[in-house]
């Protein structure tokens, strides 16, 4: 079967259904939001419980990924993003489930050969790239300071 583009593509468009944008949009805004409000729930819930700020972030952030992955690993979350797309990229629980996802995926080749491995494959580069540039903005920071 010889096509050329134009001819392909023409196929493509009348096969494939028109993607409905604002209502996945609208999907993952509310979702993506509803994440940050439960974030701040949070937050707030715990300076109620007496922490200090710093302190009820740090709880915030933890409690965001241990429900990120409880959720990965029953499967909602995966069911929450095929409907909410982008929503659920929101960085921590997205990360969190990115990294338990890989994890699920390779324990059937065993714990460290498999689990220990290669849950850093999507986290790994991210890891890194985080620490290089704080560095290297740390650095630039130390030695412009006295010319800013």
């Amino acid at each position: 079967m010889d096509m050329n583009n134009d001819a392909y593509n023409a196929y493509v468009r009348a096969k494939s259904k028109p993607s409905p944008l604002l209502k996945d949009c609208l999907w993952a805004f509310f979702v993506g939001g509803g994440i940050c409000l439960a974030g701040e729930a949070l937050r707030k819930t715990y300076m109620a419980a007496g922490f200090v700020r710093s302190d009820a972030g740090c709880m915030t952030s933890i409690t965001l990924i241990v429900l990120s992955a409880v959720t990965t690993a029953l499967g909602w979350y995966h069911k929450l993003a095929a409907k909410a797309g982008a929503g659920t990229l929101v960085p921590i629980t997205g990360f969190a489930n990115a990294v338990v996802s890989q994890a699920i995926e390779a324990r059937c080749e065993g714990y460290v050969t498999g689990v220990g491995a290669k849950m850093f494959q999507i986290a790994g580069p991210v890891i890194v790239y985080g620490v290089l540039a704080s560095t290297v903005w740390g650095a630039l920071y130390t030695f412009l300071r006295p010319y800013i």
